[in-house]
């Protein structure tokens, strides 16, 4: 039963942490033009663990942040190829 309650929670967590994600902007490959707020993102998640390491929310946010980088690398590269 806890495992279950324990569950929803992440999953709901991991949930609305992937919307706020996607809402953030971020450039996609070397130009200096454009907003890095998925980096900062990524940079304050990192520092926060390296302070309190184990905790369960930076491990989510780590894991959330690297899928949504490789979503919008590989929907670049989607576009990339059918417009190239």
């Amino acid at each position: 039963m806890t495992v279950e309650i324990y569950s929803d929670v992440e999953d709901d967590f991991r949930g609305r942490y992937n919307n706020y994600l996607r809402s953030m902007k971020q450039r996609i490959y070397d130009t200096y033009l454009g907003y890095n707020e998925l980096e900062d993102e990524r940079k304050m998640v990192n520092q926060q663990a390296m302070r309190t390491p184990g905790r369960r929310g930076e491990i989510i946010k780590s894991e959330e942040i690297d899928k949504e980088f490789s979503r919008r690398y590989s929907e670049h590269k989607k576009v990339m190829t059918y417009s190239g």
